[in-house]
Parts: C-alpha cells; structure tokens; sequence
C-alpha cells in the first residue's frame, strides 16, 4: 500500500473526525477544571446567589482542617497499596498466561471481562461478596464471630475497597502486561536457559527488564486511577465509612460540594488534587520514566 493511500483526501476531514472527542473532552475535563480553580477563590454561594472574591482564603481554611489531611492521608495510604497490588496481580497472572500453564487460554479471555463492568456495579458485587453475613466470610464469622464486619471495623471496610479496586484493575494491566511478555524473543528464553537460568531466574533476569516499558505504564495509571476513580466504589461499598475511616479525598469533595453545598471549599480541594496528581505523574517520569530502555 503506498503512502499516499493512507492520507485524507479532504485536509479538513481528520479534524472534523477529531471534533467529537475533543469537544467531550472541553465539556467534561477542561471546563469543570478551569471551574474549580476559579472558583476555588471565590466564595460561591450555594443556589447561585453571587460571589465574592476571596483571594487564598479558601486554600487556608481547606490546609488548615484536620480533615482534610485525615482523607489525604488515607488517600495516599490506598494510592500504595491497591495500586501496587493491582499491578503485581495483573503481573503474576500475565506471566502464568505467557508459560501457557493449564487453562491460560480461557484465562486470558475470563480476566478481561472485569473491564466491561461499571464501577459502580463491581462496588455493589463486592458489598455483597464481603458481606459479614451473607458473604464469603458468613462461615468464618459464624466460628468467629466479629471477625468480619466491615460494617463497623474501618480496616475491614479500607481492606474491601482495596480488594475491589485492585479486582476491577486486573483487566487493563493484564493486556498490557501479557503484551508485553509476548513480545519478548523467545531465542532469550532459550540462551538464559542454556546458561543455566531456572524459571525465577528468567522472571527477574529477562522478562521484567524487558516489559519495564509497560509496567511503568501501568504505575503511571494505576496511581492516578487510584487516586481519581475510587469514588464509584466508596459510593456503593462504604459510603464514607464508618466513622469516615473510607472517606478518601475524592470523596471528601463530593460530599462537601454536593451535601454540605461548600461549593467554594470542594473547587478548592480539586483544584489541589489537580495539581497533586499532576507531580505525582511528573515525579514518575522524571525518577522513574528517564530510567527506562525502550530498545531491546
């Protein structure tokens, strides 16, 4: 096929393919950013009654409340644990798929299905499957009884949203992760065998220098992912708690603005989300991203 028969014939065709997702993408991230930074120095009144200017007001009493740091905290505790685990999950049962072990075929198929499911839904499954009552821990809390109660105990609460979290993470990271592996020649299975290398030896030797392409893509994700979308399944798992022990940041804002109607200290809260997202992704590459080697 030649070149030429890959270009558009009218030179305005690709930015009229391209209008659709870039007007969704002004409507629904630019504008409720632009928003909430302007808001976030103003005092909003909550049924449009007018504004007033207030400068940084609002960033020092949002950095002055106890709570605030409570739900960060918590938030950066979720950011570390579900997304590492959500991608050594994902890392383990791509390279159990690429050594094609018994029903690795099915598999690939079967763990790509969590991806077609809202958040919303898996946060509803996972309120149900670790139901201290009815769930899988039904039988351990009848031995034990208070065992399980994420009811009441915030740890087994934060325990379900990680759980569900790093369920509903699996699909993505797996393609990725399996591709990666695939690509992979098999003649450096074959001369790391030859030099006497077992199976482990090859896991940590060639195959995860190999994909550091991909799983510092998944990283990079996952912890914004972690940090952003959460709040689907704090909705329908926790609600917030109890005792505000699953209240993370993103959550933190959505209350604030939509049932406290302190639409000037939630804009403010997103407006430090926003940027603390954006030097957790830039830290990533600059420490993690300029180290790897995308030649093989």
């Amino acid at each position: 096929m030649s070149s030429e028969s890959s270009l558009f014939s009218h030179r305005w065709l690709p930015a009229l393919l391209l209008a659709p997702m870039i007007l969704l993408i002004l409507l629904f991230f630019y504008v409720p950013v632009f928003q909430a930074f302007y808001w976030s120095f103003f005092l909003e009144q909550p049924f449009g009654g007018g504004s007033e200017f207030v400068g940084f007001e609002n960033f020092q009493r949002v950095l002055g409340d106890p709570e605030f740091w409570a739900a960060t905290g918590r938030t950066v505790v979720f950011m570390l644990t579900a997304s590492s685990l959500a991608v050594v999950v994902p890392l383990m049962l791509a390279i159990a798929a690429d050594r094609k072990i018994g029903m690795s075929y099915p598999a690939r198929n079967i763990l790509v299905w969590p991806k077609g499911i809202a958040g919303a839904s898996i946060g509803v499954v996972f309120a149900f499957i670790f139901n201290p009552f009815v769930g899988l821990m039904a039988p351990l809390n009848a031995l034990f009884p208070g065992l399980w109660n994420p009811g009441i105990d915030g740890t087994d609460a934060f325990t379900t949203l990680v759980a569900a979290h790093v369920w509903s993470g699996i699909p993505f990271n797996f393609v990725i992760l399996l591709a990666g592996l695939r690509s992979i020649p098999p003649t450096m299975y074959q001369a790391a065998a030859m030099d006497g290398a077992g199976p482990w030896r090859r896991i940590f030797d060639v195959q995860l220098p190999l994909i550091m392409p991909q799983l510092f893509l998944t990283f990079v994700l996952e912890f914004t992912e972690s940090i952003t979308s959460v709040f689907a399944l704090i909705d329908t798992i926790t609600g917030g708690g109890p005792g505000g022990s699953t209240s993370l940041l993103v959550y933190k804002i959505y209350v604030d603005g939509f049932r406290g109607f302190d639409l000037s200290g939630a804009s403010t809260q997103t407006a430090i989300l926003m940027v603390f997202v954006l030097l957790l992704a830039a830290c990533q590459f600059y420490f993690l991203g300029r180290r790897i080697n995308y030649e093989r």
